[in-house]
């Protein structure tokens, strides 16, 4: 059975964004990326809400990012391979391959998922992930902890979401990034 993971970059104070669109300070170093990149291989498919999927829906054409690490061409084969699916009640159509739109949440479906991928699923977007796990879905928690306080903002975690985490792993970067990642405790 396959693992849910959510996987996000959160600033020290919380936060995934102060701007919509703004995710300058969570830019990871080469060594950070070729990291992030290793993590991801596995992923067989990216759960997004329509804010995140639109982020990512860069990785379609990595050509017209500016400032490209050197690692950007494999991270968009490995992402570009992966199942993506969105939930959005509001976004028309998708511009992505290996993409679908699916309007509502039902954890029943993502447990069905879960149950019969071979590899591991990963949900972004705080809205989408709350709801994962209230549903009781996310099995672990994969953070990167940039240096940087936004002060407010979209928060990484809905104030209203309880849970018992077990820490596996964690490894520092040389521009002062985290990587923690936690198990869900029963």
């Amino acid at each position: 059975m396959a693992k849910l993971i959510y996987f996000t970059p959160t600033s020290l104070d919380g936060f995934i964004a102060k701007d919509p669109g703004s995710y300058d300070w969570s830019s990871p170093d080469e060594e950070a990326f070729a990291f992030i990149i290793d993590l991801i291989r596995p992923i067989g498919t990216y759960l997004y809400g329509r804010k995140t999927y639109e982020t990512m829906s860069v990785w379609e054409t990595p050509g017209v990012i500016p400032g490209l690490l050197a690692d950007g061409p494999e991270f968009a084969r490995v992402w570009q391979a992966a199942d993506k699916i969105v939930y959005s009640k509001t976004l028309e159509t998708v511009t992505t391959r290996k993409t679908r739109l699916v309007r509502e949440f039902d954890p029943h479906a993502i447990r069905e998922l879960k149950a019969q991928s071979t590899h591991d699923i990963t949900v972004g977007g705080p809205e989408l992930a709350a709801h994962a796990i209230r549903a009781g879905l996310v099995d672990e928690y994969h953070l990167l902890v940039a240096p940087a306080m936004l002060g407010g903002g979209t928060r990484v975690l809905a104030g209203d979401l309880r849970a018992n985490l077990e820490l596996l792993d964690e490894r520092r970067f040389p521009n002062g990034m985290v990587y923690l990642r936690y198990r869900t405790q029963a």
